[in-house]
């Protein structure tokens, strides 16, 4: 998975980098968050709302309308879904427009099952993204800054999971006690 989707040829003015999360948490629910392209303010902080523009059904090929929270350098991006694999649990995303910086930004997240555990309770989330370097800015500067976008998102993404599978776990357990 990492030479076929996370392995990138970058042109002179671009850069990029991979980041890896682990999440205690099973890739099914890891991935019924990551896989709703409608609906990105779930996990992602900085995200305040979103829209898929008409005609968009939330598939491969849909565009959405990202209105970002404020403090940040920019107030929307507007974001077409590239790739979306159930199976493989493969999303690719483009930003084709906006107020920010963000020039021919492309990012992949991938989702993996760890296989370290029985119960399959870890997902290994990899998201990594290539991106022009703006006018003006270094390569560092607008890793920097897409790194800690993508790690925030991140984090929040495994605090979310874990929660949610952690109430699952407290639930099953309430109604086996409740059968006995």
């Amino acid at each position: 998975m990492m030479s076929l989707y996370h392995t990138h040829n970058f042109s002179p003015n671009q850069c990029g980098s991979s980041l890896v999360q682990t999440i205690e948490a099973p890739l099914p629910l890891v991935w019924s968050m990551v896989r709703r392209f409608d609906h990105p303010q779930s996990y992602k902080k900085f995200v305040k709302s979103c829209t898929v523009q008409s005609g968009g059904n939330g598939g491969v090929g849909s565009i959405r309308e990202v209105e970002i929270v404020f403090g940040l350098p920019a107030r929307f991006s507007t974001e077409r879904l590239d790739k979306l694999d159930d199976e493989t649990h493969v999303m690719m995303f483009s930003i084709i427009g906006g107020d920010h910086r963000l020039e021919n930004y492309h990012a992949t997240m991938t989702l993996h099952e760890d296989n370290g555990r029985e119960d399959g309770g870890k997902t290994v989330v990899i998201e990594s993204y290539v991106v022009d370097v703006p006018a003006g800015s270094s390569e560092e500067d607008t890793c920097l800054f897409a790194d800690t976008i993508i790690r925030c998102n991140l984090k929040s993404l495994a605090n979310i999971s874990e929660k949610m599978a952690l109430d699952l776990v407290i639930r099953t357990q309430i109604m086996e006690i409740d059968a006995y």
